[in-house]
């Protein structure tokens, strides 16, 4: 397996690094190096930035506003995008319901939905794990039930990402409670406006509100918002799950973040030397980049896979990918707890980053690293728990 960059592809990221250069606000990329927040309009600024060029949706269909792009191009595009580092709107609309809906769903609903989230004009969540359904999903109880031209929706979904902020949710959903739990679900897209939903913020360790409770109470959702065919949810969900999985090794944000490591760690001073130079932290550094370059080394291969046309759900390098890339990502946030140190005490959240009037509690880079490690705890959870991953595993390669 041939897992090198051809002259071709090579001569790509460059492409790809000088648009970056010539493009990416500097302010949004600032604010995404320091792990602050970006307001809705910096983030639909650089969707349309992208839509412009043609790059908003790269592995979309080119009939939809895709690319044509290679599997390895896509790679590339995607870690560029990571280590510059910039932000578009979350990813919900372009990497997972968008290729559920221009897969599965009718010619309307591509024609309405998918320039739509091109463009960045709507915010999509997703309603999928339940008090009680997380990573064993099937055993959701959100109810739809047909009346007439609509379904009648009741029921919660929780851990709801940035739902507060967003035009439209994406739900399976219990149509049929009669048959094996996998056999009777349903793929809806709701509108957030509609009367009966509410939203309820939950407050994380690190003081951030990023997921939500969502509750439906007699929501009425038109019919032809159905995506693909009644009690086929299970189907879409489990390719949708594939995507998400595929893309959440995020090989270009943890370079980055160890990038950003070795800078903070050289201004950092230990006694009479610097923080960098010290053994014991350098060797902890140098084994993150060798199990960080251990999981690009199996990225590659899916995405190798990926060009052989073999289907990523059924590869399980993507559920090893999962694993690894969680452990990587929570690594680099530990070792920026080493460098921060005991700035790490004092916590502000953004909003008091921007308003505080007092002396500075250490130094500026420092308000905002214990709380990205706090948050970095879900990652070993969300996408689907390490466990879910390893039997996964097991059932691929073991046939257990």
């Amino acid at each position: 397996m041939d897992i090198a960059f051809t002259k071709e592809e090579r001569a790509f990221r460059d492409e790809v690094r000088q648009f970056l250069r010539d493009s990416v606000p500097p302010e949004t990329r600032r604010k995404v190096i320091e792990g602050r927040g970006l307001s809705r309009d910096e983030m639909v600024t650089w969707t349309r930035i992208l839509h412009k060029k043609g790059w908003a949706v790269p592995d979309w269909p080119r009939e939809y506003g895709g690319t044509g792009w290679t599997p390895a191009q896509l790679y590339i595009f995607g870690e560029e995008l990571q280590m510059y580092p910039v932000k578009g709107l979350p990813e919900f609309g372009t990497s997972l319901v968008g290729p559920v809906i221009h897969s599965f769903g009718t010619e309307s609903q591509k024609k309405y939905y998918l320039p739509r989230i091109a463009r960045g004009d709507d915010w999509w969540c997703q309603g999928f794990s339940e008090p009680g359904a997380g990573s064993d999903l099937a055993s959701l109880k959100t109810r739809a039930v047909r009346d007439g031209d609509h379904y009648i929706v009741n029921g919660q979904k929780i851990w709801t990402s940035l739902a507060q902020h967003a035009d439209w949710i994406f739900c399976l959903v219990r149509t049929n409670p009669d048959v094996k739990k996998q056999l009777g679900i349903s793929f809806l897209l709701i509108d957030m406006k509609s009367p009966g939903i509410t939203v309820r913020p939950i407050q994380l360790i690190d003081g951030s509100y990023e997921v939500n409770e969502v509750f439906f109470d007699n929501v009425r959702v038109p019919a032809e918002n159905l995506v693909g065919e009644e009690n086929k949810g299970w189907d879409y969900a489990k390719f949708l799950l594939g995507n998400e999985r595929f893309n959440i090794a995020t090989i270009g944000s943890s370079k980055e973040r160890v990038r950003r490591i070795k800078t903070l760690a050289a201004l950092c001073r230990v006694g009479d030397e610097r923080l960098i130079d010290q053994i014991a932290f350098r060797e902890k550094v140098a084994a993150l980049e060798v199990r960080l370059k251990a999981l690009e080394m199996t990225q590659l291969r899916a995405v190798a896979n990926a060009s052989k046309r073999q289907s990523v759900t059924q590869d399980p390098a993507s559920a090893i990918l999962k694993i690894k890339a969680s452990e990587v990502q929570q690594t680099t946030a530990e070792l920026l707890m080493d460098v921060v140190g005991p700035y790490a005490q004092p916590y502000l959240s953004d909003e008091d980053i921007q308003t505080h009037n007092g002396p500075s509690i250490g130094p500026d880079w420092a308000a905002l690293i214990a709380p990205a490690y706090f948050n970095v705890r879900k990652v070993s959870i969300y996408g689907g728990s390490d466990e879910i991953q390893k039997n996964i595993i097991a059932k691929a390669i073991l046939n257990l």
